[in-house]
């Protein structure tokens, strides 16, 4: 992550196609998401082709885990984790602030 490498911040950078996070790390990072629970699921073609209601999201921590268990692709990223707080990284600036 080029935001991380220019605060020289030692980081892990975790492909979330090839290695999704599962349950549990869902939870935690729900549990520590500094952002609205629901925008942590993309509203993306994929998400419309489901058929999928946003209301059914929003404050709804259970239903974004089940929803990104089952469909890693609607994963909002980048997710920024450190510690036991989470945001989403977007814009850049946010991922400046949360790591400075």
């Amino acid at each position: 992550m080029a935001v991380a490498e220019e605060l020289g911040i030692e980081h892990e950078v975790i492909l979330y196609i090839k290695t999704p996070p599962g349950q549990k790390e869902l939870e935690k990072i729900v549990a520590g998401l500094e952002d609205p629970v629901e925008d942590l699921v993309r509203k993306d073609s994929l998400f419309k082709k489901k058929e999928l209601n946003p209301a059914d999201y929003v404050n709804n921590p259970q239903a974004v885990v089940e929803i990104l268990v089952k469909h890693k692709q609607l994963l909002q990223r980048p997710v920024i984790v450190k510690g036991n707080k989470a945001i989403i990284g977007r814009p850049k600036q946010r991922i400046i602030d949360f790591l400075s």
